[in-house]
């Protein structure tokens, strides 16, 4: 999505928002059909429980219809919106836990400055085949992350929300999202490296680093992603 159409979709969500708040409940099942989905993925990235996270969501949607006033409109209503559904499923994952967890928590080992360069084996477009076993080292990959790095990861690479947007979603620093950001990337190209490097021997010649490769194999399974919850899902609060 390109900026011109980010911003034609910000000015569309506030037009809706507008009409919400002069009571259209129409409006509001609109932008609820726009984001309830995206906002099911990533409430799953927090709570990893489909029921704790349809719960969360509709918790959130309730709460942003209620508190729609509160909106000052700094910020995208998607933002805005993302937000509250990542605490209501933070919540949801204290409950069942009983553990405490913030989005907000620092880590002394993250830096901005990569301090080296990892090498990148990927397959040529015949050994794509091993599409659906890569997926599956790539989703465990994921899900051992860290909450704060999973969610990182889903909002940025994922959901496409820029840097500036995921530090607002997290109340993190621009910086400090970058440096989980490639955390985060680096742990999956350790995995796809493991995984190349115990085929080499099966296809020595056609293994050979490129990165570009890497990119377009993390991109499709984003996009896997994306596709993971049923068109079928939808959420309705304002009735």
């Amino acid at each position: 999505m390109n900026a011109n159409s980010v911003q034609f979709a910000a000015n569309d969500d506030l037009a809706l928002v507008h009409a919400s708040k002069m009571g259209d409940a129409a409006a509001f099942e609109q932008l609820v059909k726009r984001y309830d989905r995206r906002l099911l993925r990533i409430s799953e990235t927090v709570t990893r429980n489909r029921e704790d996270s349809e719960d969360a969501v509709q918790e959130a949607l309730l709460k942003a219809f209620q508190n729609l006033a509160g909106f000052r409109e700094d910020s995208q209503f998607s933002t805005w919106l993302i937000r509250i559904t990542l605490n209501q499923s933070l919540m949801k994952l204290r409950k069942r836990t009983h553990k405490e967890f913030s989005l907000d928590e620092d880590f002394r080992a993250d830096g901005d400055v990569l301090q080296f360069d990892v090498p990148d084996r990927a397959p040529d477009p015949e050994q794509l085949c091993w599409a659906s076993e890569l997926r599956d080292i790539l989703v465990r990959t994921v899900e051992e992350l860290r909450p704060i790095l999973r969610t990182v990861f889903v909002l940025r690479d994922v959901e496409g929300l820029s840097i500036e947007q995921t530090a607002q979603v997290l109340n993190l620093s621009q910086a400090a999202v970058k440096a989980r950001l490639w955390r985060v990337r680096l742990k999956l190209r350790e995995s796809l490296n493991k995984y190349f490097d115990e085929r080499t021997p099966l296809a020595p010649n056609k293994l050979a680093p490129r990165s570009r490769m890497t990119k377009r194999i993390i991109g499709l399974f984003a996009e896997c992603l994306r596709d993971s919850i049923p068109p079928t899902y939808s959420t309705s609060v304002a009735r």
